[in-house]
């Protein structure tokens, strides 16, 4: 397994642009290790909207498999404010 790329406290269309930047980054980096699995923590944000959580809805769309970890319930509110509770379920590492 991978370290976990920890996501920053603010997930918003102000911080877009550099979360998908280090994100990639990381993705990049894990995949040249050949890393199976990339687990993504959320248990720092406190602020979040549809931009922050459309990064981690694309990262979907890959071939990379990834799960989210400790989402904060700041993360865990904005997923099903927009109807994204089963995506959620469906991301989430179940122990």
């Amino acid at each position: 397994m991978s370290t976990p790329f920890e996501l920053p406290q603010e997930m918003t269309i102000y911080s877009a642009v550099e979360t998908r930047d280090a994100l990639l980054g990381w993705v990049t980096e894990q995949s040249a290790k050949s890393a199976k699995l990339l687990e993504i923590s959320a248990a720092k944000v406190e602020e979040i909207d549809g931009a922050g959580l459309q990064l981690l809805a694309a990262l979907s769309n890959t071939e990379q498999n990834w799960q989210l970890l400790n989402p904060s319930a700041a993360f865990v509110d904005a997923c099903k404010a927009i109807g994204l509770s089963a995506w959620l379920e469906k991301s989430l590492a179940h122990a």
